[in-house]
């Protein structure tokens, strides 16, 4: 039984995070922009978000349904002008011909301001409570398998997020610097849309 519920959240986590969505823009921006471990370190950020929402439901599934319900348009709102501003960021990247160096204390912020990202983007909220509750997962039951549920999602999200950072940094050094800028750019130009969809759902929600 664990090894199956801790196969389902590696799914989960996996299913989560594997998407292109905002996250998945940002990550490519952050691994051309920075390299492979600014990317990593934004994925952290996401899986760690991830396995929050997923500690969050395990504990407590009808709960955690409720509160997103009362939460989802404060969170939308305030990620979809957070990803309007990192895509405007993006649109306007800096040519460089090797990855930036990247101090210890570049890659935390990193990661925090991609947990919070993650934790306010209603895409990664109402698919999230989907999956949890197709795969089986709102009754994880007692504390062990609420922190089976949480490591497998951790895992499975990170896993990706390594895999993604890896491939575009491996590309990225066999890449003219102009194809680098262009999806760069691109990139930004998701999160831009993506922010505005957000904002827009929140604006349907009220009127």
């Amino acid at each position: 039984m664990s090894t199956l519920l801790f196969g389902k959240s590696l799914l989960l986590g996996l299913a989560i995070a594997a998407p292109l969505g905002p996250m998945g823009a940002l990550c490519i921006n952050r691994t051309l922009e920075r390299g492979f471990w600014a990317g990593v370190a934004g994925g952290l950020g996401t899986a760690a978000a991830d396995a929050t929402y997923a500690a969050l439901a395990a504990l407590g599934f009808a709960a955690f349904a409720a509160v997103l319900s009362i939460v989802a348009m404060p969170l939308g709102l305030a990620g979809g002008l957070f990803m309007i501003w990192l895509g405007w960021s993006g649109l306007r990247p800096k040519p460089v011909t090797a990855a930036a160096d990247v101090g210890g204390h570049d890659l935390i912020r990193t990661t925090a301001s991609t947990f919070l990202l993650t934790m306010t983007s209603p895409a990664t909220i109402l698919s999230f409570a989907a999956i949890f509750a197709g795969l089986g997962l709102a009754e994880a039951g007692d504390a062990l398998n609420a922190a089976i549920v949480v490591v497998g999602v951790f895992l499975g999200s990170l896993g990706w997020w390594f895999f993604l950072s890896g491939g575009v940094a491996i590309a990225r050094t066999r890449l003219p610097d102009s194809f680098v800028i262009w999806v760069s750019r691109l990139s930004g130009l998701v999160l831009i849309a993506f922010g505005i969809v957000a904002i827009a759902a929140v604006a349907k929600g009220l009127f």
